[in-house]
């Protein structure tokens, strides 16, 4: 506010000079401008030989002379000295018109007094017309006008300041509001909102803006509470376990059958260590952006290999007609493709059949060329109420929750991020003509000519 202050006084100070000098430069022009025109009148007199005497002038504030080359007076008006010229001769230019200040006694006027030179007359007999003009009125016009500036000026100012004052307080009282808002926030737990202000100006857009990044922030914090809690959670099993595991063969001693009690180890270590990974990747996953256009994948030979893995039956693929391609990351689409039969093989009670097909339809991207890849088992299924939180971070159904049925509920997760960023979607179904479940992955189509290029 007192900078604001200070550059509007330096402003209008400035603005004040500006203003003094220019009505200076424009009255001293206008008595220039007069002076010339009378002294063009007595030149064209005495170019014609026709110079009354005396001269006549307009006003008491003028004196008029006609000066030869020796500085004799030819003529003169009323008032000018008939003696003496009011600029000495060598001061005078006989070939150019002049502006002069000469001393007001010399030409007996009040003030500051203009003088304006004008050559006359011929070559044979050069004459100038001299023609003096009192300042007086330009200075008092300058003096009124600097005084009611001085007068004015602090007045304007203290008024400008006290509006200033007013305007910006009233300007930045919401802001204030939002501050203590956001300390009352930060000093306290939980959920908490900024005040809105009533007016619809950029302040209240800006605290409607603040409050939305808040509750996301507290959505998030909430979420990253429940993973946190959750991931200890599963942590603690395997742990506990191992820990149960040792205490026991400790205890036992020389009767402890080391052979079970070392695969038991195995399998919890190696639990501890998918979930580990699981959280790790989910981790990276939030941090690092999509990887778009990484490089074409041929969709039939990927699922050829990943399906290599399991035992056929119960896995069996359907390959496509030709070649499918598509864009991403080979790694996170292979690890896509492995977490679904991995949960297809663990809940079917007959066969999982892998397959891919070419299709045009509409996805959570839009409308477009996608291939839809599909993942379908006999098994127990999963309830249509439940089909969207089977993909949330931790999510197991009941029949999932036993320790020996495989994962701590991040397989899913894991998949519907990895075709996010792949630029698909995923969804469940049912199979048609049987029981069972089956997963269709949307992926992007790439044309064949482009995929193998």
């Amino acid at each position: 506010m007192a900078i604001g202050v200070v550059g509007l006084t330096i402003g209008l100070a400035l603005g004040g000079v500006v203003l003094l000098g220019a009505l200076s430069f424009v009255l001293q022009r206008t008595v220039d401008t007069e002076a010339f025109r009378t002294a063009d009148a007595v030149a064209l007199l005495a170019a014609e030989d026709a110079l009354p005497d005396p001269l006549p002038v307009a006003g008491g504030q003028v004196r008029v002379q006609v000066v030869d080359g020796q500085g004799r007076i030819r003529a003169a008006s009323i008032d000018a000295d008939r003696l003496v010229p009011m600029v000495r001769p060598e001061r005078l230019n006989r070939d150019g018109r002049q502006r002069l200040e000469v001393p007001a006694e010399r030409v007996g006027l009040v003030g500051p007094v203009r003088v304006v030179a004008v050559p006359a007359g011929s070559a044979a007999d050069p004459l100038t017309v001299l023609v003096a003009r009192s300042m007086a009125d330009v200075r008092h016009s300058t003096h009124v006008v600097r005084t009611i500036l001085l007068v004015a000026f602090p007045l304007l100012v203290a008024v400008l300041a006290g509006v200033a004052w007013r305007v910006v307080g009233a300007t930045l009282r919401p802001v204030e509001a939002l501050r203590r808002g956001a300390e009352e926030i930060t000093g306290r737990a939980g959920a908490g909102r900024l005040p809105v202000p009533a007016s619809a100006d950029e302040i209240h857009r800006l605290a409607v803006t603040l409050n939305g990044m808040l509750g996301r922030l507290e959505s998030a914090r909430v979420r990253q509470r429940a993973f946190v809690s959750d991931a200890a959670h599963e942590l603690r099993s395997p742990l506990t376990n191992i820990r149960t595991e040792l205490e026991v063969a400790q205890r036992l001693a020389d009767r402890t059958d080391w052979t079970a009690v070392t695969a038991n180890l195995l399998a919890d270590t190696d639990r501890l260590s998918r979930l580990v990974d699981d959280l790790l990747l989910l981790a990276r996953l939030d941090e690092t952006p999509p990887a778009r256009g990484t490089g074409p994948v041929e969709l039939g030979a990927l699922l050829t290999e990943v399906a290599a893995r399991y035992p056929s039956p119960p896995v069996r693929v359907t390959p496509p007609a030709g070649p499918l391609w598509t864009i991403g990351t080979v790694e996170e689409l292979r690890r896509v493709l492995a977490n679904l039969l991995d949960n297809a093989v663990r809940h079917t009670q007959g066969d999982v059949v892998l397959a891919a097909e070419a299709t045009s339809t509409t996805t959570g991207s839009g409308v477009g060329a996608y291939h839809l890849v599909t993942v379908t088992d006999d098994g127990p299924g999963v309830p249509v109420a439940d089909r969207e939180r089977v993909f949330d971070r931790f999510t197991r159904l009941d029949d999932g929750r036993a320790r020996d049925d495989g994962g701590a509920g991040l397989g899913l997760a894991i998949v519907r991020e990895l075709v996010r960023r792949a630029g698909g979607s995923i969804t469940l179904t049912d199979p048609p003509e049987q029981r069972g479940l089956r997963v269709c992955l949307f992926l992007p189509a790439l044309p064949a000519e482009d995929g193998q290029r």
